[in-house]
Protein backbone atom coordinates (compact mmCIF):
# COMPACT_ATOMS: atom_id res chain seq x y z
CA UNK A 1 0.00 0.00 0.00
CA UNK A 2 1.51 3.19 -1.52
CA UNK A 3 1.93 6.70 1.20
CA UNK A 4 -1.51 7.67 -0.13
CA UNK A 5 -3.25 4.85 0.85
CA UNK A 6 -2.08 4.71 4.11
CA UNK A 7 -3.29 8.41 4.33
CA UNK A 8 -6.28 7.81 3.03
CA UNK A 9 -7.12 4.41 5.25
CA UNK A 10 -6.25 6.61 8.29
CA UNK A 11 -8.71 9.70 7.22
CA UNK A 12 -11.31 7.19 7.10
CA UNK A 13 -10.58 5.89 10.43
CA UNK A 14 -10.54 9.11 12.21
CA UNK A 15 -14.04 10.12 10.43
CA UNK A 16 -15.52 6.95 11.77
CA UNK A 17 -13.90 7.32 15.07
CA UNK A 18 -15.23 10.85 15.20
CA UNK A 19 -18.75 9.68 14.37
CA UNK A 20 -18.65 6.98 16.67
CA UNK A 21 -17.55 9.33 19.60
CA UNK A 22 -20.50 11.40 18.69
CA UNK A 23 -23.24 8.68 19.10
CA UNK A 24 -21.75 8.22 21.97
CA UNK A 25 -21.22 11.52 23.53
CA UNK A 26 -25.25 11.44 22.56
CA UNK A 27 -26.80 8.72 24.15
CA UNK A 28 -24.68 9.23 27.22
CA UNK A 29 -26.22 12.96 27.33
CA UNK A 30 -29.98 10.68 27.78
CA UNK A 31 -28.00 8.12 30.01
CA UNK A 32 -27.77 10.76 33.28
CA UNK A 33 -30.86 12.96 34.32
CA UNK A 34 -30.93 16.86 33.19
CA UNK A 35 -31.17 18.86 35.91
CA UNK A 36 -34.57 20.74 35.57
CA UNK A 37 -33.47 24.27 36.60
CA UNK A 38 -30.78 23.73 33.97
CA UNK A 39 -33.91 23.53 31.04
CA UNK A 40 -35.57 26.50 32.54
CA UNK A 41 -32.53 28.58 32.67
CA UNK A 42 -31.49 27.95 29.06
CA UNK A 43 -34.94 27.32 27.10
CA UNK A 44 -34.01 28.14 23.80
CA UNK A 45 -30.31 26.27 23.92
CA UNK A 46 -33.20 22.92 24.73
CA UNK A 47 -36.13 23.54 22.79
CA UNK A 48 -36.48 20.97 20.66
CA UNK A 49 -33.95 18.44 22.02
CA UNK A 50 -34.94 15.47 23.52
CA UNK A 51 -34.17 15.03 27.63
CA UNK A 52 -34.30 12.78 30.32
CA UNK A 53 -35.23 14.19 33.81
CA UNK A 54 -36.41 12.38 36.83
CA UNK A 55 -37.83 13.56 40.01
CA UNK A 56 -40.86 13.43 42.21
CA UNK A 57 -44.55 13.89 40.81
CA UNK A 58 -45.81 17.13 42.39
CA UNK A 59 -49.05 17.67 41.04
CA UNK A 60 -51.25 15.83 37.80
CA UNK A 61 -54.25 15.94 35.99
CA UNK A 62 -56.37 13.65 33.63
CA UNK A 63 -58.46 15.73 31.31
CA UNK A 64 -60.28 14.84 28.62
CA UNK A 65 -58.51 16.30 26.24
CA UNK A 66 -55.30 16.90 28.20
CA UNK A 67 -52.95 14.58 30.16
CA UNK A 68 -49.78 16.15 31.87
CA UNK A 69 -48.19 16.53 35.45
CA UNK A 70 -45.42 18.19 37.42
CA UNK A 71 -42.40 17.04 38.16
CA UNK A 72 -40.06 18.70 40.36
CA UNK A 73 -36.11 17.72 41.06
CA UNK A 74 -33.67 19.19 43.92
CA UNK A 75 -33.66 22.17 41.58
CA UNK A 76 -36.60 23.09 40.02
CA UNK A 77 -40.18 22.05 38.53
CA UNK A 78 -41.61 21.55 35.21
CA UNK A 79 -44.75 20.36 33.64
CA UNK A 80 -44.74 17.33 31.51
CA UNK A 81 -47.31 16.52 29.25
CA UNK A 82 -48.01 12.66 28.29
CA UNK A 83 -50.77 10.82 26.44
CA UNK A 84 -49.67 7.90 28.82
CA UNK A 85 -51.52 7.09 32.09
CA UNK A 86 -50.53 10.18 34.79
CA UNK A 87 -48.76 9.25 37.67
CA UNK A 88 -49.67 9.09 40.96
CA UNK A 89 -48.66 12.39 43.45
CA UNK A 90 -45.93 11.50 45.47
CA UNK A 91 -44.22 8.56 42.75
CA UNK A 92 -40.62 9.29 41.88
CA UNK A 93 -39.73 8.80 38.21
CA UNK A 94 -37.95 8.92 35.14
CA UNK A 95 -39.02 10.55 32.13
CA UNK A 96 -37.69 11.15 28.53
CA UNK A 97 -39.06 13.42 26.10
CA UNK A 98 -38.72 16.82 24.07
CA UNK A 99 -38.35 20.21 25.00
CA UNK A 100 -40.97 22.65 24.09
CA UNK A 101 -41.14 26.16 24.62
CA UNK A 102 -44.97 26.18 24.77
CA UNK A 103 -45.28 30.04 24.87
CA UNK A 104 -43.43 33.61 25.75
CA UNK A 105 -44.96 36.70 25.78
CA UNK A 106 -43.05 39.38 26.98
CA UNK A 107 -41.58 38.46 30.14
CA UNK A 108 -44.24 35.26 30.81
CA UNK A 109 -42.99 31.86 28.91
CA UNK A 110 -43.74 28.42 29.81
CA UNK A 111 -41.60 25.20 28.76
CA UNK A 112 -43.03 22.13 29.00
CA UNK A 113 -41.38 17.96 28.47
CA UNK A 114 -43.87 16.64 26.16
CA UNK A 115 -43.28 12.74 27.27
CA UNK A 116 -42.17 10.41 24.32
CA UNK A 117 -44.98 7.61 24.35
CA UNK A 118 -42.86 5.06 23.06
CA UNK A 119 -40.33 5.55 26.17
Amino acid sequence: MGESGRSKSYAEARTYFAAFLTLLLSACSLASPTKIKQILDHPREFDGREVMIEGQVEDSANLLVLRYFVLKDETAEITVITSKAVPTRGERIRVRGRVNKAFAFRENSLTVIIDDPEK
